[in-house]
């Protein structure tokens, strides 16, 4: 039987690798991106959810949270654009994360089915980000902790939760923050020498999708070249 698997933020970047990753005889993918709906909307997952479920012929195996915004938000903006800003960037990379993996979980105990969801977070979830990042590093942390509370209170059911957090990762969005900020000093705080690639992070999407073993529920997974090792 082949596994259903519902991605959000495929449309270039870590998603894109990780569709194309899964994309074989044995799954049948569902790969959304802003073309499909605003996750700034709080109506939007829902719809999404549904609108997946029809297209994957009523199930849901897998979901693989990739959205997400990386927008400068300084502290010293007007009160009310920071504010919006704060609450743009929750919206897209934590709670319309968190609706779906809501949904997620309440369609595999319904079903009374096994289910994974892979989580894709950031290094920032450790370390914190830029002074004008607070809300994206906020965001990540909140999707790591709500990882490891979705496999801590599921586990029992089946239902198991991985988050992944990548580092500086070949990307545009990547590419951007690194002529910003300096790309030669910060590639020398990678001892790898490098930044990842979208295929090595899909991969380990990949294999929290369909392999990795039960007993790893809860994990997080850092993509860093260890730059950042806890």
């Amino acid at each position: 039987m082949q596994t259903h698997i519902l991605i959000t933020g495929a449309s270039r970047g870590i998603g894109a690798a990780i569709a194309e990753t899964l994309t074989s005889d044995e799954t049948k993918t569902v790969a959304l991106s802003s073309a499909d709906g605003d996750l700034a909307n709080p109506a939007t997952p829902v719809r999404l959810w549904q609108h997946c479920l029809d297209r994957l012929d009523g199930r849901i195996d897998v979901l693989i949270n990739n959205a997400g915004v990386f927008e400068a938000n300084p502290i010293d903006s007007d009160d009310v654009d920071w504010l919006a800003s704060w609450n743009r960037t929750l919206q897209i990379n934590l709670t319309a994360s968190a609706d779906l993996c809501r949904r997620a979980v309440l369609h595999w105990q319904a079903r009374q089915t096994n289910g994974r969801i892979v989580n894709i977070a950031s290094r920032a979830a450790h370390r914190g980000d830029s002074p004008a990042h607070w809300h994206y590093a906020a965001s990540k942390a909140g999707m790591v902790a709500m990882t490891k509370t979705i496999a801590r209170a599921y586990a029992k059911d089946g239902i198991l939760a991985f988050a992944i957090c990548p580092g500086f990762t070949m990307t545009g969005m990547a590419d951007d923050y690194l002529a910003s900020r300096g790309g030669d000093k910060l590639l020398a705080e990678i001892p790898l020498g490098r930044v990842a690639m979208p295929d090595e992070v899909a991969e380990m999407a990949r294999w929290c999708a369909m392999d990795a073993p039960a007993s790893m529920t809860g994990a997080v997974l850092d993509v860093n070249g260890a730059s950042y090792v806890r």
